[in-house]
C-alpha cells in the first residue's frame, strides 16, 4: 500500500473525495468492538484493530479518523500503536484526521499542533480537531502551523452531543460577532481565515457541524454562497447516531461540496469479516445519494 498524495493541503483532500468520496470512517476501539473483532482490551488489541481498519479501507474509502482517546487510554503503550496506525495510513495514501479534540492559549495549543501536524512528527495527521472554547484567536499558531505545512484543522462549532447547544447556540454579546451565535461566530471567523488563500480548492481551517442537529437553530446558514476556498466541514453523526446520508444536501445545502461524512460504529460492527463490505457499500451509498 503506497500513495504519493499531492502535497498541498486542498489538493490532497480534494484527490480523496475524487477518487474515493466524501466518506470518512472512524477508527475508534471501544472495548466492545475489540472483544467483537476478537482482540484484547489492551494497547496491542487497539493498534492490530486500527491496521486492520486501515486494511480495510484502503482502495475502498480515502479517509480515516482515529480517535484519540481510545488509544491514550491505554498510556504510552496505547500512543505507540497509534503512531503506528497513523504511519501506516499515511504510507497507504489515506487521508488522516487525528480526532484529538485539543485547545488551549499560546505556547500550549502550539505544541499541541506541533505533534499532530509537523512533518515528520511521530502523530504526524493531515489535520486534527480543535476546540475554540478560550475563542477563535486562540488558535492562530495552530493555524498559522497548519498553513505552513499544508496541514488542516476542523474547529468544533456545533456538535452532536445534546449538552452542547446551550452554550454552542447563546449569542456573543460584544466584538464584531455581536448578536451572532457562538456557532455563527466560529463559521464567520474560520471563512475569514480560509480568505488568505482564496485560490485553494479546499481551505485549510473547517468545522465540526453534526449530522443529528437542525443547523440553523445554531446560528449556521446553510445557504450562504462560498466564495473563494470550499470550506471543509467534518460532519459526524451519520450511521449508528442516527443521521442518514440521503439526507445530506438537506442538512447542509451549499456546504455539502465540502462535507466529510464521518460514520464509526455502524461499520467497525461489521466485525473483521464485514468490514471492507460495510466500507465498500456505504461509499458507494454516500457518492450515490451526492448525484455522483
Amino acid at each position: 500500500m503506497t500513495a504519493n498524495p499531492p502535497l498541498n493541503y486542498g489538493e490532497r483532500l480534494g484527490a480523496a473525495f475524487d477518487r474515493f468520496g466524501h466518506l470518512c470512517v472512524g477508527i475508534d476501539p471501544h472495548p466492545w468492538l475489540l472483544d467483537r473483532w476478537g482482540l484484547a482490551d489492551t494497547a496491542d488489541g487497539a493498534r492490530e484493530f486500527g491496521l486492520r481498519v486501515v486494511e480495510a479501507v484502503w482502495n475502498r474509502a480515502g479517509i480515516v479518523k482515529p480517535q484519540v482517546a481510545f488509544f491514550e487510554r491505554y498510556g504510552s503503550a496505547g500512543y505507540l500503536g497509534l503512531e503506528r496506525v497513523l504511519a501506516e495510513a499515511r504510507s497507504a495514501g489515506l487521508f488522516v484526521i487525528a480526532d484529538a479534540k485539543r485547545g488551549d492559549v499560546g505556547s500550549t495549543v502550539e505544541a499541541y499542533a506541533q505533534a499532530w501536524l509537523t512533518r515528520g512528527s511521530p502523530l504526524e495527521s493531515d489535520a486534527m480537531t480543535i476546540s475554540a472554547f478560550q475563542g477563535v484567536g486562540s488558535l492562530a499558531a495552530p493555524f498559522a502551523l497548519a498553513m505552513a505545512a499544508d496541514k488542516g484543522l476542523f474547529v468544533l462549532a456545533a456538535t452532536s452531543n445534546p449538552e452542547a447547544a446551550a452554550l454552542q447556540r447563546a449569542r456573543v454579546g460584544e466584538g464584531s460577532s455581536a448578536g451572532s451565535t457562538v456557532a455563527g461566530a466560529i463559521m464567520a471567523e474560520i471563512r475569514e481565515w480560509n480568505a488568505v488563500r482564496p485560490d485553494e480548492r479546499f481551505g485549510s481551517a473547517g468545522v465540526v457541524l453534526g449530522a443529528t442537529l437542525d443547523l440553523a437553530s445554531f446560528g449556521v446558514d446553510t445557504e450562504e454562497e462560498e466564495r473563494g476556498a470550499i470550506l471543509p466541514v467534518l460532519a459526524p453523526g451519520f450511521g449508528h447516531q442516527g443521521a442518514s446520508v440521503s439526507e445530506t444536501r438537506r442538512i447542509y445545502g451549499t456546504l455539502s461540496p465540502g462535507v466529510i461524512v464521518s460514520e464509526s460504529r455502524g461499520l467497525l460492527g461489521a466485525g473483521p469479516e464485514g468490514i471492507e463490505d460495510a466500507v465498500a457499500r456505504r461509499a458507494e451509498e454516500v457518492e450515490a445519494q451526492r448525484g455522483r
